[in-house]
């Protein structure tokens, strides 16, 4: 049988050997692996030029594609900016210069600290949300939130539990009071 007689049968259709040939590239395909990609042979390399690529490693993605961020990645590819923990199917945040983190690793890098403590504000184990209290521009935990003099829990909310600021120091009703009438101001 001659070349021009032999047929490839592929796709549904029968083809001259020399007719069966890659869509993109035209290089011969008998006996080589192709793939049919909107009806159309390709050869692997310009099948794989067709794939989305992983935009960490920039390797074709040619299984499990994940989207995140505007962006697709091999599951494996997308992790932690800091600690590098594989974030598919994992919550995660991502900072304004787009780089992904682990919630963890978000709060560790990006929450504010408590002036009393310096121990980041970020939420407890099994929750989505804390309270931060913010007074004389310094954040607190609500556990650290107290009288610089005496110690007692001061309540957020303006009442006579609430901070009654002097002179840059966060103070109860009381030791407020006390300190004014010993001119105690700093």
């Amino acid at each position: 049988m001659s070349r021009s007689e032999a047929a490839v049968k592929a796709m549904g259709k029968l083809f001259h050997v020399e007719c069966f040939f890659c869509d993109r590239c035209h290089r011969e395909l008998q006996g080589e692996q192709f793939y049919e990609v909107n009806g159309e042979p390709l050869c692997e390399s310009c099948h794989n030029n067709t794939l989305e690529k992983c935009a960490v490693c920039n390797q074709p993605i040619t299984e499990k594609l994940l989207r995140a961020t505007g962006k697709t990645f091999h599951p494996k590819c997308f992790t932690c900016t800091s600690c590098k923990k594989p974030l598919d199917g994992q919550p995660f945040i991502v900072d304004p210069e787009q780089n992904v983190y682990c919630v963890e690793d978000y709060h560790r890098k990006f929450a504010p600290k408590c002036s009393v403590c310096n121990e980041p504000i970020v939420p407890e184990d099994g929750k989505d949300e804390t309270v931060r209290i913010i007074a004389l521009e310094k954040n607190f935990h609500v556990k650290c939130y107290r009288c610089e003099d005496c110690s007692k829990q001061l309540s957020s909310e303006a009442n006579e539990d609430g901070c009654y600021p002097l002179d840059g120091h966060i103070l109860c009703l009381g030791c407020h009071k006390s300190r004014v009438n010993k001119g105690l101001r700093s």
